[in-house]
């Protein structure tokens, strides 16, 4: 998916500069994932932090909602409140946060990650 506005330009800028560090198959991936969001929901505020080495996500009416997260050898889309979530794609076992794993080679779930950001924003709006 390719820019189609001046935020995901601005987006794109701003991720390219967290995975510089990263294998190149992961900041595509990071890329495709981080515009793939905003294309299912461009209710969603993105916004690089780069401290954080994130990409996080905002809901007018809910919220922080999730954040894309890079590292050496996969992608974590993190879920806020992943634990209220029903997803068989969400791992973890923490009281709040889970997340979805992507390997570089990995296809994006599209539909699966609409419903769950649909899911995560009525959560909390």
């Amino acid at each position: 998916m390719q820019p189609s506005d001046s935020r995901s330009t601005e987006l794109v800028a701003d991720l390219l500069q967290i995975v510089r560090p990263f294998p190149e198959p992961i900041g595509k991936l990071a890329s495709t994932l981080a515009l793939t969001l905003l294309h299912l929901r461009p209710d969603l505020e993105a916004k690089a932090r780069l401290g954080w080495g994130s990409v996080n996500y905002r809901h007018p009416d809910a919220g922080f909602v999730c954040a894309i997260f890079p590292m050496e050898d996969h992608v974590s889309l993190v879920f806020e409140h992943g634990r209220q979530l029903s997803s068989p794609l969400l791992e973890g076992d923490g009281k709040q946060v889970r997340f979805i794993r992507f390997a570089p080679d990995a296809a994006i779930p599209e539909d699966d990650l609409a419903i769950l950001l649909a899911e995560a924003i009525a959560l909390r709006a």
